[in-house]
């Protein structure tokens, strides 16, 4: 981030590269044998895939999962050519040769992807690596257990694709307790036992929580890279990989009785000092957090009130006096006391929806082993412009 973005700027974004590689090891620490990918997919969970993912290279991750093509061939360029890139959507209906031109590993999902992707084995006469998805519990993607029949019996159905990973996706794994945990890993290894050897891939985040058993040969993790928590109800192992703050736009004195933003959803019981900060809906700050939010300053945590606007918050600092914060004071919208998980409590939805609904007009700043330590300490919370 430039001096002038830094300026114009109504909110500053900085992204801990070094958090989200250490976060990585850890997870990889709880690992006996299996490999540990990393999910960059909806741009590194809004955080920055081409930065994200060359760090996480450089940490010794080798497996890159996305959602959709185009995000693989973003990252294509971006990664060295030992980096495995995987596509959970698998090959749209006519794509299947970029995934081949640009040594992009699809995950078939139906039938029809997989005859689609055999067709390309036998037009170009050559072997294609792919991963198979079979659904265990989530109706979402992957082959059904009927659908698993016509494989297992078809001798042709999979021959001339390299098989990587059969692979399946938890839809309760946070909840160590859902039954619905074990009834999966019982599908799963069910499916496994149809289909030839090979080596198989079931945990997300929370997944690798549950133990061994889930491991298999590799797991895929994606929010606990990014600080989310990846088992509910209790402590956060994950280090923090983002501190967003957001600049002061006006400060203002209300008498009680005075309503504030749009509908007067909230009305000053007494004479207050209110603060209008420079970020909100557009900026993935969402409307639910409006008389439910806090931001952070100094160590004190302030209440938002009213209604969140397109472009800006306001936030009760009668708490700090009549001077300590003024135009141009950062506030912590996500920082130290108040976590992306804390944010999502409040808004009634969950870390992922946060970090994902990040929006575009903050100045980055990317922090790794090779930032300064002066372009960091800019960035304190309650630092004043």
């Amino acid at each position: 981030m430039s001096p002038r973005q830094a300026l114009h700027a109504g909110a500053l974004l900085t992204v801990d590269l070094d958090a989200i590689c250490d976060n990585w090891r850890k997870l990889r620490a709880r690992l006996a044998g299996a490999q540990c990918a990393a999910v960059v997919k909806a741009d590194a969970y809004g955080l920055g895939a081409l930065k994200v993912a060359p760090a996480l290279y450089r940490a010794g991750c080798r497996h890159f999962f996305v959602a959709h093509l185009d995000e693989a061939l973003e990252l294509r360029s971006a990664l060295p050519s030992d980096a495995i890139l995987y596509v959970l959507h698998g090959p749209l209906p006519g794509s299947e040769g970029e995934f081949v031109a640009h040594r992009i590993v699809p995950v078939l999902n139906s039938l029809p992807q997989l005859a689609a992707w055999r067709a390309l084995v036998r037009r170009l006469d050559r072997y294609l690596p792919a991963v198979l998805q079979v659904d265990t519990g989530m109706a979402r993607l992957g082959l059904s257990a009927r659908e698993l029949d016509p494989v297992r019996v078809d001798r042709e159905a999979l021959r001339g694709i390299e098989l990587r990973f059969v692979m399946s996706h938890l839809a309760s794994a946070e909840d160590p307790t859902n039954p619905l945990n074990r009834l999966q890993l019982e599908r799963f290894e069910s499916a496994l036992g149809r289909l030839p050897r090979t080596r198989a891939s079931l945990a997300n985040s929370s997944g690798i929580f549950l133990g061994p058993d889930y491991h298999f040969d590799l797991v895929r993790p994606g929010a606990a890279l990014y600080g989310v928590a990846p088992v509910a109800g209790e402590p956060n192992p994950m280090r923090p990989a983002i501190r967003l703050q957001a600049k002061v736009v006006q400060t203002r004195t209300i008498e009680a009785g005075t309503p504030v933003g749009y509908g007067h959803s909230w009305t000053a019981e007494k004479r207050s000092r209110i603060a209008t900060v420079a970020v909100g809906y557009a900026d993935g700050y969402l409307r639910s957090l409006g008389n439910r939010g806090h931001v952070g300053f100094d160590g004190a945590k302030l209440p938002v009130v009213g209604k969140v606007s397109m472009d800006t918050i306001l936030v009760d600092v009668t708490a700090l006096g009549e001077n300590a914060i003024h135009e141009g004071s950062l506030v912590d919208i996500s920082g130290p006391g108040i976590g992306v998980d804390e944010i999502a409590a409040g808004a009634g939805t969950i870390g992922y929806e946060i970090l994902t609904s990040l929006g575009n007009r903050y100045a980055r700043t990317y922090v790794d082993a090779e930032t300064s330590s002066e372009s960091s300490m800019r960035l304190r919370s309650g630092s004043r412009t």
